[in-house]
This record gives C-alpha cells, sequence and structure tokens, in this order.
C-alpha cells in the first residue's frame, strides 16, 4: 500500500528562490530512489506573504519510504535544505486525508462515494452497539459521543481500509 508523506518548511527570509530552485532539483532526483511513486512542491499563493511550503512525497510501502529517509541522497538534502529553512514538519498521511492533499485528487463525486462507503456501515455499527446503551443521555451528549466515536474509526480504521479498497477505481479515469 502505498505510503504519502506531507513536509512543511517554512523558508528563511531571503533564501525562497535558492530554496525553491533547490528543490525543484531533488524533487527530480529523488526519482532516481526506485520506491519513489511521486513528489510534489506547494508554493504559496502569488503575493502572499508566506514563506511556507509544502512537499508531498508518494513512496510504493514502508521499507521503500524508511530506505529513502535513510539515504545518502536524502540526508546530504536535508543537510542543505536545513541552512534555507526552519525546522520541517513530517506528517503521513491516511485514509481520505492523502486524497485530499494529493496534487492530482480523485473527482469529488467518487470521493463522495467513497466517504458514505465508510460512513454507513459505520453509523450503523454504533447506532446498533453504542446507540441502545447511551440513550437515555441527553441528545446533546448522545450525539457527541457518537460523533466522537465516528470520527475516531472513520480516520484511524475504516477510511485507510476504503481507500485501499477502492484505489483502482478512485485513481481511473484521472
Amino acid at each position: 500500500m502505498p505510503i504519502h508523506v506531507a513536509i512543511t518548511r517554512r523558508v528563511l527570509p531571503g533564501k525562497e528562490k535558492e530554496f525553491t530552485e533547490a528543490l525543484r532539483h531533488f524533487l527530480g532526483e529523488s526519482f532516481l530512489h526506485g520506491g519513489v511513486q511521486g513528489a510534489g512542491m506547494i508554493s504559496p499563493l502569488p503575493g502572499t506573504d508566506s514563506r511556507e511550503i509544502g512537499i508531498l512525497r508518494t513512496f510504493a510501502d514502508e521499507a521503500e519510504r524508511d530506505a529513502f529517509y535513510n539515504s545518502q541522497l536524502f540526508k546530504d538534502w536535508e543537510a542543505y535544505a536545513s541552512t534555507l529553512t526552519e525546522e520541517p514538519n513530517y506528517r503521513q498521511l491516511t485514509g481520505l486525508e492523502a486524497w485530499f492533499r494529493s496534487p492530482t485528487p480523485p473527482p469529488r463525486w467518487k470521493m463522495a462515494i467513497a466517504t458514505l462507503c465508510g460512513v454507513f456501515p459505520t453509523s450503523l455499527f454504533l447506532s446498533l452497539t453504542i446507540g441502545p446503551h447511551i440513550q437515555p443521555l441527553p441528545i446533546l451528549l448522545r450525539v457527541l459521543i457518537i460523533a466522537s466515536c465516528m470520527v475516531t474509526l472513520l480516520t484511524w480504521v475504516v477510511m485507510p481500509q476504503v481507500t485501499k479498497i477502492l484505489k483502482p477505481w478512485l485513481r481511473s479515469g484521472r
């Protein structure tokens, strides 16, 4: 299963052009590492004062991700980039979060259907298992409990599986 990683770097003042040029070059070089399946840069909107650059990486799997981040190519890049930016923030993306952050996400209607495939069975499951036990509670508290359980299950259990199963369909026609 592909691994998606989002990196955010805040460029030091006056180093924006140098960093973006070096990053473009490094993104191209990174494809020499066989496990890199995708890489992209997200620049701030023109006319804004933001110095934050986003980097999205997709790896074939966890082993390829780890091999890339332990490679000399990456270590050399990190040493150089650290002279141009503040400390980077790395986040592994899961489930639909990876699609929403992707430079080429599937159409919204496909994301809506994928979400429904996760939400419907999860809400049914929670209604049948937790619902009867929280019935005596006030409505606001019941809704809060169900919503909290729903978000937790969807984020860490259900949607990563749904997107894994629907991956070929989500990617088709892009």
